[in-house]
């Protein structure tokens, strides 16, 4: 499916370029972020809060207009994606890239300015990381993209607290872990819906190249370093009993849903069954983390 080649003669409009920002998955970059900041054992001044969380935002949005410009082949080939700007031919591909490249660097000097040099440096990796490592190198060549290419979505909450106190410390590491292992469960369980889309377009997902019951598998396997780097800071005595107690409960319903997709024997995920639930509810999951550390924090403090 050809990108429409009357693209280049469409103004792109502002809903076309927030789009390309992938607002939906900028939210839960943004609160974990947001989460990281508010963590720190730092007084932060609001406007520093605020302009931190914005470069995060903008650095978010400028690694997915990135995205969708290197991407606008595949986009085409898949029905989820096709009405994206690009392939659905309201936007040429040089406004994309100059929209992305801009935004990175807007981001990047406005982070070094409001806030330190090292939440610059780390802003900067994370969209490169997105950008080259997991857009241009790893996702059309190997089926562990998501798993390696799962560290772009994790560096939120080390900005966030790199812009709060200037350093990185143990528990930031954590919570980089704890989405870097989070991803590749939360993610399959969605591509097993959807995995016609990406064997169309020629991209090696787990789904398309191991199979249903492999990937299954693989989701109950990364589900068990997941728990365990989600419930490290409260073990090693870095949060309070809150975030121990929202930590081990919501683990223990993650792991009892992985137990039910790896024990699914159906040939085709169905729309309601535990594929679906651990998809809907690792979102859930991760959001009621994220919030009980900065509860934990502020109410225990």
């Amino acid at each position: 499916m050809p990108i429409s080649q009357d693209a280049a003669n469409l103004p792109a409009t502002s809903r076309d370029l927030f789009a390309l920002t992938k607002p939906r998955v900028m939210s839960l970059v943004v609160f974990t972020g947001l989460c990281g900041l508010l963590a720190a054992p730092v007084h932060v001044h609001p406007v520093l809060a605020f302009a931190a969380v914005l470069c995060i935002a903008l650095g978010a949005g400028a690694a997915g207009a990135l995205n969708m410009w290197y991407e606008a082949d595949l986009d085409a080939k898949m029905k989820r994606t096709a009405s994206r700007p690009l392939p659905g031919g309201r936007m040429d591909r040089q406004t994309a890239l100059h929209f992305g490249v801009g935004l990175s660097f807007f981001s990047v000097i406005l982070m070094d300015l409001a806030a330190n040099h090292l939440a610059a440096i780390i802003l900067a990796v994370s969209i490169l990381f997105y950008v080259l490592v997991y857009t241009v190198w790893l996702k059309r060549r190997t089926a562990q993209n998501i798993v390696i290419g799962g560290a772009a979505g994790a560096f939120p909450p080390l900005i966030g607290w790199a812009a709060a106190t200037g350093d990185v410390s143990t528990l930031p590491v954590l919570l980089f872990a704890i989405i870097f292992l989070w991803t590749p469960p939360h993610f399959w369980a969605l591509s097993l819906f959807v995995r016609s889309d990406y064997a169309a377009a020629g991209v090696p997902m787990l789904p398309v190249v191991a199979g249903v019951q492999s990937t299954r598998r693989h989701i109950l396997v990364y589900t068990l370093p997941m728990i365990a780097a989600a419930v490290a800071p409260w073990a090693l005595g870095l949060t309070g009993w809150i975030y121990g107690a929202v930590a081990v409960g919501l683990s223990a319903a993650f792991l009892i849903l992985a137990l039910y997709v790896s024990a699914n024997r159906a040939t085709e995920p169905k729309e309601m069954g535990p594929e679906k639930r651990l998809f809907a509810f690792s979102i859930l999951y991760l959001f009621c983390l994220f919030a009980a550390l900065v509860v934990d924090k502020w109410m225990l403090a």
